[in-house]
């Protein structure tokens, strides 16, 4: 299941303080905020598609993310692999590596994480 844009970036918030109160969410967008009806949507979704849990205090709940960051971008980006690159991780690795404008130290230091995991996957 994958979130909207909006939806993401209301986990971006979650993500980054590992729980928090509908209020301390509103204050995290930038201005012009969101009303917090639409926030209260935008988390009901979220928790009924399984990535945001919370727990009640009176009247207020108190959110936190069901499903990790790194769990959750690698999951997108295998979604885009498959779909983009006909699930060929070479291609994609072909496409990031020409058309993002990395430098030269970037490359290399690109080529040093992939050597590392060559070794690894040989052990």
């Amino acid at each position: 299941m994958q979130l909207t844009k909006t939806e993401e970036q209301l986990m971006q918030f979650l993500w980054k303080q590992e729980k928090a109160f509908m209020k301390d969410l509103i204050d995290m967008f930038p201005d012009p905020k969101p009303a917090a009806t639409t926030i209260a949507t935008l988390l009901k979704r979220m928790a009924d598609k399984g990535f945001v849990g919370y727990k009640e205090f009176g009247k207020s709940r108190e959110y936190y993310p069901l499903i990790e960051k790194s769990a959750y971008f690698s999951k997108q980006m295998n979604g885009m692999i498959k779909s983009f690159f006909n699930n060929s991780t070479a291609q994609f690795a072909s496409f990031f590596t020409k058309e993002t404008n990395m430098t030269a130290a970037e490359l290399e230091e690109l080529k040093e994480i992939i050597d590392k995991e060559i070794q690894k996957k040989k052990k």
